[in-house]
């Protein structure tokens, strides 16, 4: 006769090997020599005790629980709109160019730097003498210094007149022109020499935003240009922040282009530059190799310049 201890065992065997052994009704039960066996003379559904159906019953309705509770998809991150990207871009450069490259936007940067140019030149207009201007650059050719009075005259009339309505073309195009080259090099640049795989809407969207630093210099041109008395201000260099403020009048041409370029707002621009490509590809961008191609590219458009300068002196 079977004692309560090898009732339990055979319980215990059945109860292991009860999921894999599959039934006409699709359900598991106690594996057939189990319940043919002599030795067992007890009913072949499984006695549990009551704790044992309370654990049972618990893994079940966790199970159920896990199965219908949908896993929560992470958050979006927030967009940053328009405006926000424009004094974003000049206090918070990395988030916002960040926000740029994952949706690239040049329309708003763009009419703001057009409208900045534009009150720019309005107002350089209107306070430059462009006659006396030509004058003073035709006394300084060699070719147009040796012209009679009267020549001087006609020619500085036509002259002023054509340099007016160039000031007014270009306070329109240049914003959006500049974006355009730039973002067009810069593209080429990164993807040639970083395999940064920059598409050339966020290129263009990256130098638009970089641009943007036209808020702080433009007041400080209209600022400068309203102080001084009427055409006393040089249109080529207005604002001097530049090493050409530091050179004598008579130097060579080459040399004001070179000190030229080495300017506090150019600077300004390519490291605003420098930190939107670096959100195109952190990984291949790591540490200074985005400021390294972007000041490589200026280097050299600075020698090309000069070397122009250079030429034609």
């Amino acid at each position: 006769m079977s004692g309560p201890l090898e009732v339990r065992g055979w319980e215990l065997f059945a109860f292991n090997l009860r999921s894999k052994i599959p039934t006409r009704s699709g359900l598991s039960t106690f594996p057939a020599f189990a319940l043919e066996s002599p030795q067992l003379k007890y009913s072949p559904e499984l006695v549990r005790s009551p704790s044992q159906k309370e654990v049972l019953r618990k893994l079940v309705v966790e199970e159920s629980s896990m199965a219908t509770t949908p896993v929560p998809a992470p958050e979006a991150q927030a967009s940053i709109s328009p405006f926000g990207r424009v004094i974003g871009v000049l206090f918070s450069p990395g988030k916002t160019f960040e926000d740029i490259v994952r949706k690239p936007g040049w329309i708003t940067p763009v009419i703001v730097s057009t409208l900045l140019s534009i009150i720019a030149v309005i107002a350089l207009n209107q306070r430059m003498n462009w006659r006396e201007y030509v004058v003073q650059q035709m006394e300084k050719n060699p070719r147009t210094a040796q012209l009679s009075a009267d020549q001087k005259q006609q020619q500085a009339e036509v002259g002023a007149k054509i340099t007016v309505a160039i000031v007014y073309v270009a306070g329109v195009i240049v914003p959006i022109l500049f974006a355009l080259l730039v973002g067009l090099v810069m593209m080429g640049a990164y993807n040639l020499l970083a395999g940064a795989g920059a598409r050339f809407g966020a290129a263009f969207s990256i130098v638009a935003h970089a641009a943007l630093v036209g808020i702080v210099s433009t007041p400080l041109f209209l600022l400068v240009l309203f102080l001084k008395p009427p055409g006393t201000i040089d249109p080529e260099n207005p604002l001097a922040t530049n090493l050409a403020a530091l050179l004598p009048e008579e130097s060579a041409k080459w040399l004001v282009a070179l000190c030229k370029s080495f300017d506090i707002f150019t600077f300004w621009t390519l490291i605003l530059i420098a930190i939107g490509f670096t959100a195109v590809n952190p990984k291949k961008l790591k540490g200074a190799k985005s400021f390294s191609i972007v000041f490589s590219v200026w280097a050299a458009y600075v020698v090309c310049r000069v070397g122009w300068a250079f030429i034609f002196s």
